[in-house]
């Protein structure tokens, strides 16, 4: 499983438009063949800062999910509310057994 986050700097007065843009698409982003968990996380001190927080079954499920149609809707129109280039990791949990 991958694990990908992407923190997300808006401008503050349009926090309420990308709130609505991402109620409008997280089940549509569930969706996505691969898609095991898509959460969304307010930073506690600076609140127009947000992270997506998903779970993807493979890095090719998460590629196909980017090459898409729906990412190409949802994608331009979060970027257009930012007040600073987004920074997204892919990361792998670490489990008691190792890597």
């Amino acid at each position: 499983m991958l694990i990908r986050i992407v923190r997300m700097t808006f401008r503050p007065e349009h926090v309420a438009d990308f709130l609505v843009l991402f109620r409008e698409h997280e089940q549509l982003i569930r969706a996505q063949p691969g898609c095991r968990h898509l959460a969304l996380w307010q930073d506690a001190d600076i609140p127009h800062v947000f992270c997506t927080y998903s779970h993807w079954e493979t890095p090719a499920a998460l590629e196909n999910y980017r090459h898409s149609a729906l990412f190409g809707r949802v994608w331009p129109a979060t970027k257009r509310l930012f007040s600073a280039p987004a920074q997204a990791f892919s990361v792998n949990e670490v489990t008691p057994n190792g890597y």
